[in-house]
């Protein structure tokens, strides 16, 4: 992806002032002008679908029922996902990924479609969620998943779908639209600092399956992201903390934005990689793992979702010390988020 693709998704959701309740973190003063209308229509007539993996456990369906796997054979409806090392469902992880991403999009002026309303009940077999997908109209879809497997397997991966698919459409849009967008995302996460997995023949952040269904049913370009293993320690970490989350979804985000953004977003095809991932800028300082936070007040809440984004400002070439009225915004909104009672 060119570094202007990159840059242009960063400058969008670096502006993007989320509008979520906040009004408990930050003074009414800085709303005052929160969204540019140039920056709030970014998006604008734009749809995307997001599936957060995998769904709560209040139903009653059979997950082992078998649906069309896209390839002429059948596999099950849907699995129950991981639990991480300290007990959190992927279903939670993918829900509070997505939820991010769909504020910050919507601040851009998109629209978006979510494949489950809930993080408690039921939310469709896989074959039910990519005919959602087809239906919305959706630019772009992405699937939010996190990856179960033994400690010491590191890292982020996206799952692209061997090709040929048996669908003439999946086909031609996976292996042209679908890979660029992928590769969006990837090149996002690697410049945000993560890194791509160490296991499983991931290549340059890409994995090449012919098992996952969605890809194969899915007729708008698609992404397939695996933020993380939930079995590794510092995996985990990230994958458990809201801090993590939001670093997670910044860089979904960034990609996506990037790629909805570029002017021939399907100038790339096949289905492995044909080139490394864009490495980070070598004069930005690396982050820790971010760690869970405990925050009493917004204040502290504002400071660690200002930490998250500096490496983004540093990236757009803005002065830590010359924070804009959009990047205020942004940061007060996340944080607003992030302090939201759950369930």
């Amino acid at each position: 992806m060119k570094p202007t693709i990159i840059k242009t998704g960063l400058r969008a959701a670096l502006a993007a002032a989320v509008v979520v309740s906040v009004s408990a973190v930050a003074p009414a003063a800085v709303f005052a002008d929160p969204v540019p209308p140039d920056v709030a229509n970014k998006l604008a007539g734009r749809t995307v679908f997001v599936d957060p993996g995998h769904q709560g456990t209040g139903h009653g369906e059979n997950l082992s029922r078998q649906v069309d796997n896209g390839r002429g054979g059948a596999k099950d409806c849907q699995t129950t996902g991981m639990t991480s090392l300290n007990g959190i469902p992927e279903h939670t992880i993918n829900w509070n990924v997505a939820q991010l991403v769909k504020t910050a999009l919507e601040s851009l002026g998109a629209r978006v479609v979510l494949s489950r309303p809930d993080d408690t009940g039921w939310g469709g077999c896989v074959d039910d969620r990519a005919r959602a997908a087809n239906a919305s109209g959706a630019a772009v879809a992405v699937s939010i998943h996190a990856d179960g497997a033994p400690a010491g397997a590191r890292g982020f991966h996206l799952i692209v779908p061997q090709l040929p698919i048996p669908d003439a459409v999946a086909d031609r849009v996976q292996s042209t639209e679908g890979l660029a967008a992928t590769k969006a995302v990837r090149d996002a996460y690697v410049q945000a600092g993560f890194q791509p997995a160490n296991y499983a023949g991931v290549q340059d952040g890409l994995q090449t399956r012919a098992d996952i269904a969605g890809p194969a049913l899915t007729r708008v370009p698609g992404v397939f992201v695996e933020m993380g293993n939930g079995g590794d320690p510092q995996d985990a970490a990230v994958l458990e903390s809201p801090d993590g989350q939001l670093k997670h979804a910044v860089a979904i985000t960034t990609g996506l934005v990037g790629y909805l953004l570029s002017a021939n977003p399907a100038g790339t095809t096949g289905s492995a990689p044909d080139r490394p991932a864009t490495a980070p800028d070598p004069a930005a300082p690396k982050s820790p793992a971010p760690s869970t936070p405990s925050p009493e007040d917004g204040g502290d809440l504002v400071a660690m979702v200002t930490r998250l984004l500096s490496p983004l400002t540093r990236a757009l070439g803005i002065d830590d010390t010359m924070l804009t009225t959009q990047l205020i915004n942004m940061v007060y909104s996340l944080a607003g988020m992030l302090s939201r009672p759950t369930g």
